[in-house]
């Protein structure tokens, strides 16, 4: 789709890519997601078949408040405002020319009538909020209509996570395999540990390098979203698991090509999120009746565990790097919803 927008459109979005991963320094994975939204967005503006058609990779960034306050027919959407004489306008094919309200609500109007989800809606919409705010910041709208946009609120599920007794079982099942000092078993051990201990992103330990983290101290330092830094702690099995891999494990996959990464993959480049993702999850899968999940699940479970043990909210929206504090608050959802299930299960007079 991207492919068949009109020159000066396509080249809209090269330069807002450009902008998201390199000005915000925003993840492959959310720029992907904001980007073929925006894409399925100008071709609907500009009549392409197939229009409502974009990936369903979930981006962190987006800001879903709101319920949709209008809806407008498709066919009047793509014509409204084509006079206004806006940057990339009709004297400009393919540009922006006619991206009001009404095209962004019968775009949204469109999906919702292809049975996508509140969600998908909710993520879509923050989608072009951020897109229309960027393109009238450059001159490419004469206004943002964005700022009028509104959305159907995304449902938000509670994460699964593990219970304290199954992670000590994951990590347990973990050290007994680094007992035989595996170059790969050590690191695998010492992730697990460390993305446990510090709830941080896949992302985030992927890019930690060797000095990042003080054993001495137990601090690691983590570049966040928007290469926001943050000094996490981390316990004694997370220091000791360190500490193995890099006297008795790093040495053995390192090469020329390692540099200052912390965790290797079994080549000696650094290590990918998609060796990590296998094996958190074979590591959870390996305990007997743990739900399956990957580095995500781990910090879901880490901070659910942070909670049940009295930390407060604000001390776990530090640690988790998270932006708003509305999004630490998910957790105090898991967290009653489990001291539910105890209490039905085991009080006598819960049912």
């Amino acid at each position: 789709m991207r492919q068949r927008l009109p020159v000066r459109a396509a080249t809209v979005v090269d330069d807002y890519e450009r902008h998201l991963a390199s000005e915000r320094g925003l993840s492959e994975h959310t720029v992907r997601a904001y980007v073929g939204d925006v894409v399925s967005m100008l071709a609907f503006l500009h009549g392409l078949d197939g229009a409502g058609e974009t990936g369903e990779a979930e981006s962190d960034g987006a800001d879903s408040g709101g319920t949709n306050s209008g809806e407008a027919d498709p066919g009047d959407g793509r014509s409204a405002g084509a006079g206004s004489g806006e940057p990339g306008g009709p004297g400009e094919p393919g540009g922006l020319g006619g991206l009001d309200i009404g095209v962004l609500r019968a775009w949204l109007a469109q999906q919702r009538g292809e049975g996508h989800s509140r969600t998908t809606l909710a993520r879509r919409a923050a989608s072009a909020r951020t897109f229309t705010a960027w393109a009238a910041d450059r001159g490419l709208l004469a206004v943002d209509p964005g700022l009028r946009l509104a959305a159907p609120k995304a449902h938000r599920r509670l994460p699964g996570v593990l219970r304290q007794e199954q992670a000590s079982d994951v990590m347990g099942a973990s050290a007994t395999g680094a007992q035989q000092e595996d170059p790969v078993a050590l690191r695998d051990y010492a992730l697990l540990e460390m993305l446990y201990a510090t709830g941080m992103r896949v992302a985030e330990l992927c890019a930690v390098d060797v000095d990042d983290a003080d054993l001495d101290s137990r601090l690691v330092r983590v570049f966040g979203k928007g290469s926001k830094e943050r000094m996490v702690p981390f316990g004694l099995p997370a220091e000791r698991a360190l500490r193995s891999w890099l006297d008795a494990g790093r040495g053995a996959l390192v090469t020329a090509s390692s540099g200052a990464a912390l965790f290797l993959g079994a080549r000696g480049g650094r290590i990918d999120q998609r060796t990590v993702r296998r094996v958190v999850h074979d590591a959870v899968e390996s305990v007997p009746g743990a739900a399956g999940m990957g580095p995500h699940g781990l910090r879901h479970t880490a901070a659910t565990h942070l909670l049940e043990g009295g930390a407060d909210l604000r001390s776990v929206q530090e640690l988790l790097g998270h932006a708003t504090l509305s999004t630490t608050q998910l957790y105090t959802h898991v967290t009653v919803e489990r001291l539910k299930a105890i209490h039905d299960r085991t009080h006598p007079r819960a049912q």
